[in-house]
């Protein structure tokens, strides 16, 4: 049996492009025929599917050279309550033919799909209603977040609902079961108040409370439960319904026919099935309310999105809904108010709090050529931008989104927990099936009521609701802490991969450095002052384009020092320059220069001693033929580099730095930092060999660069980590990018990971040793030996209470503080350290 697929390549140019297609499908083992269509950018595959998929087709058009095409949708599935309903969504889509993955999240509620071309959002909508459950339809003028926020309020207050009106009939309920069993001569009074006939007894009485709870709130139990039933695939609601049902039913043939039990053995268990709904529904309620709470931090982010914008058209200060702003509209921005898109200022003076996007609380001054960003709040001043990145565009909606894919992506370590639920709950039923069995066997006179009661609670208690929460929940608080930190993690992936890694490789121009060259020195001869010394050395420097140059100068104007054009000027070869300035000759070079000019250096010994140790290359300037300071540019480092290394190397790991400069400044660096090991020297394309280098040692490596040269070392580490302010190449390449390009990021970053994934290990923990020791002593392993028999009321409880530990330990990670706080970026830092 074959299928045919369509599949879009991008890239093709011209028929040999087509060719190579075709050639390159048709090699795949199992392909039968491939026909590729310039002009539609289409291929069409006909293939055996027990011998290939489509995921082989598609990476076969990469390895030619072409990119697939492929589609991408998030569908919002409503009444999903456990991990059995997520692999069952997950089936009914990866069933659509077309559909290469589905995963869907348990915690936001969300289904992630990737399709082919064909494959329509109503064929992926009509398989979700086919499993059994809704799915948010979008409405106009509704964001999709405002609709699920609306959505799980909606689910909260029927909960509420239902919990309420159970707990009417439930709580009567369980006095009249439990009072005889707690308060001596309660049992005497209650059949006394309601007598012994067949149509006054207290079985009657228990029967009309415990009706409306089974038929009421119970029936979306019945729903959904038969439901996945039907579909082959039982859940936690088959759990619950056969559980109740069967309790329900037993107490009832109690009721109408006792004269068909053997005299004394007509007991009913009516709270068994009033007071576990009640308590399942309860512990529902919490659950919801839990899972509200674990998505604040992108209400937060959302939160951040201006909803109006103030545009200049027509010499008019127009209000219009912030996602009606075009690319190059005029935006006015006011004191106090949100920016409402990205653009730069062309006129104006003020303060911007962007501490959403760098973690850093002091405000930044924005003035004509500054960029800002969409979300962040202007200060005290006004200012009018050039808007240059809207709606989807944003900096802002690209966090967003990088947080909404993080959070609904499932780390590696979920797999082991989708794995056990695929057969947990067949597993169950077989478990309750023989512990039915063994009681009707082994129970004696009351055998019948032994069976029902465990079997109950067995049913009961294995709720796989736990397992299903444990993960997507932990990820989800875990990665929206994370993006308040500045920190963006792609995926759970990269959450899992950051905690198991044992060596932190750095580049050094860009990430531990500033990556621009800085005056860092200059200390002046006996008989010269600095600012005198700087302003003609400066304007020296000012007729050339060399990056030393650049450095001196801009430090000169940042001082407030004026600098005159120089009458002549020259370029000494392989020596330095000279110029006439202000009527005085200055030269400026390296001390082979000045030994030219039979200058002794000797004076300045040990300041070019310490200036070479710490990785920067001393100058010397003479002014009139007199020594008369030594200068020195280098690349400084950036804040907190020193803070991360130190914190990195605290948290066990050993830190590397990769770099292309010379040895010498870069062991200097090194000594500075306390980096552990250097690999200098290296080629612009050598990085990413210098990361296979450090995995060869058999550790897990991370990579933190900025450049388009680190993006192959980015990819070949098993955590790449970008510096958001670096290229977008890297940022596009990296697992993890720091927002702020503070490297403080990183540890912080590491140490999240690390608790995320104890917090998951820790849910995971629960989930399955709750299962593994409560199912037993459910079956009645304990009554031989103790006379302990759980009932199915504490197995109801019990069950709630594990669903609500599991959100309450993934809603702990709200409270993580990182090892390392960002510093505040003072907003007149001084460029020049003079010593």
């Amino acid at each position: 049996m074959t299928k045919t697929v369509e599949l879009g390549v991008q890239g093709m140019t011209c028929a040999s492009c087509v060719g190579r297609v075709e050639r390159g499908l048709g090699k795949v083992d199992g392909v039968l025929d491939a026909s590729v269509n310039l002009a539609t950018e289409r291929a069409t595959v006909t293939y055996d599917p027990e011998v290939t998929t489509p995921r082989a087709l598609l990476d076969k058009v990469r390895d030619v050279g072409y990119e697939p095409v492929v589609g991408q949708v998030e569908l919002g599935v409503q009444g999903m309550t456990c991990a059995a309903c997520v692999g069952r969504v997950e089936r009914a889509l990866g069933k659509v033919d077309g559909v290469l993955d589905a995963s869907v999240n348990l915690a936001t509620e969300r289904a992630t799909v990737r399709f082919l071309p064909g494959v329509s959002a109503g064929q992926l909508r009509q398989a979700v209603r086919a499993a059994g459950y809704e799915v948010l339809e979008e409405q106009a003028g509704l964001r999709r977040e405002d609709q699920e926020r609306e959505a799980r309020a909606r689910e909260v207050s029927h909960l509420r609902g239902q919990v309420l009106l159970s707990a009417v009939f439930a709580v009567p309920l369980l006095l009249i079961a439990m009072l005889p069993m707690l308060v001596p001569g309660a049992g005497a009074w209650l059949m006394s108040t309601f007598g012994h006939g067949v149509m006054g007894t207290l079985n009657w009485v228990m029967l009309a409370l415990a009706a409306p709870i089974q038929f009421g709130p119970g029936r979306r139990f019945y729903r959904l439960g038969w439901k996945s039933l039907r579909g082959g695939s039982p859940d936690m609601n088959a759990l619950v319904m056969i559980g109740t049902s069967a309790a329900f039913a037993y107490s009832l043939v109690a009721t109408v026919a006792p004269g068909l039990f053997p005299a004394g053995t007509a007991h009913v268990y009516y709270e068994a099935s009033g007071v576990v709904i009640t308590l399942i529904l309860l512990g529902k309620y919490f659950e919801a309310l839990a899972k509200g709470r674990s998505s604040e931090a992108m209400r937060k982010l959302l939160g951040l999105q201006a909803k109006t914008a103030r545009v200049v058209r027509g010499g008019q200060d127009l209000e219009l809904p912030a996602d009606e702003v075009l690319v190059g509209d005029l935006v006015s921005v006011r004191p106090g108010e949100k920016v409402p898109v990205d653009g730069e200022v062309v006129s104006g003076h003020s303060f911007v709090d962007e501490s959403m996007i760098t973690g850093e609380p002091v405000p930044v001054v924005k003035q004509a050529g500054a960029s800002v960003v969409g979300g962040t709040i202007n200060q005290h001043g006004a200012f009018e931008f050039r808007a240059t990145r809207i709606g989807a565009d944003t900096a802002l909606a690209q966090i967003i989104r990088l947080v909404e894919t993080a959070q609904g992506s499932k780390p590696p370590i979920q797999g082991l927990a989708d794995r056990v639920v695929a057969v947990f709950v067949p597993v169950v039923l077989g478990l309750a099936a023989l512990t039915f069995g063994l009681w009707l066997i082994l129970g004696g006179g009351s055998a019948l009521s032994f069976a029902l009661v465990t079997t109950v609670a067995v049913l009961i208690i294995a709720c796989p609701c736990a397992m299903g929460l444990a993960t997507p929940t932990s990820v989800m608080v875990g990665t929206g802490k994370a993006a308040e930190l500045g920190v963006l993690f792609k995926g759970g992936a990269a959450l899992e991969g950051l905690q198991g890694v044992r060596v932190v490789a750095l580049d050094k121009t860009g990430t531990l450095t500033r990556g621009r060259p800085e005056l860092t020195d200059l200390i002046p001869a006996p008989g010269f002052d600095r600012p005198t010394v700087l302003r003609l050395v400066a304007a020296a420097e000012d007729q050339s384009e060399h990056p030393i140059a650049r450095a001196i100068v801009a430090a000169a104007r940042r001082e407030g020092l004026v600098l005159t054009r120089p009458e002549t000027f020259g370029a000494v070869p392989g020596y330095g320059l000279e110029a006439r300035v202000e009527g005085r000759l200055v030269q400026v070079g390296a001390d082979r220069l000045m030994q030219r000019l039979g200058l002794d250096v000797g004076g300045f010994a040990a300041e070019a001693a310490r200036l070479g140790d710490e990785g920067k290359s001393p100058l010397y300037a003479a002014v009139d033929g007199q020594l008369a300071a030594v200068i020195a540019v280098a690349d400084p480092l950036k804040e907190g580099s020193l803070e991360a290394v130190t914190a990195l190397r605290r948290q066990g790991l050993r830190v590397a730095m990769i770099t292309g400069d010379n040895a010498r400044t870069a062991h200097a660096i090194a000594r500075q930092l306390g980096i552990d090991e250097v690999l200098a020297e290296v080629l612009p394309g050598g990085k990413s060999d210098a990361v296979r280098a450090l995995q060869a040692r058999g550790q897990a490596v991370a990579f933190v660069g900025d450049g388009i040269n680190d993006a192959p070392a980015l990819a070949q580490a098993d955590v790449g980590l970008a510096i958001g302010t670096g290229t977008d190449v890297a940022v596009e390449t990296a697992d993890v990018i720091l927002m702020s390009g503070d490297l403080r990021g990183v540890p912080n970053a590491l140490s999240l990971s690390r608790a995320t994934l104890r917090n998951i290990r820790l849910g995971l923990f629960w989930a399955f040793a709750y299962n593994a020791l409560l199912i037993p002593v459910a079956a009645g392993v304990l009554y031989p030996a103790f006379g302990v028999l759980l009932s199915p009321v504490l197995a109801a409880a019990a069950m709630g209470f594990s669903s609500v530990f599991v959100l309450s330990n993934a809603l702990r990670l709200r409270g993580f503080r990182p090892p390392v706080r960002p510093g505040p970026v003072p907003t007149a830092r001084p460029a020049v350290a003079y010593t």
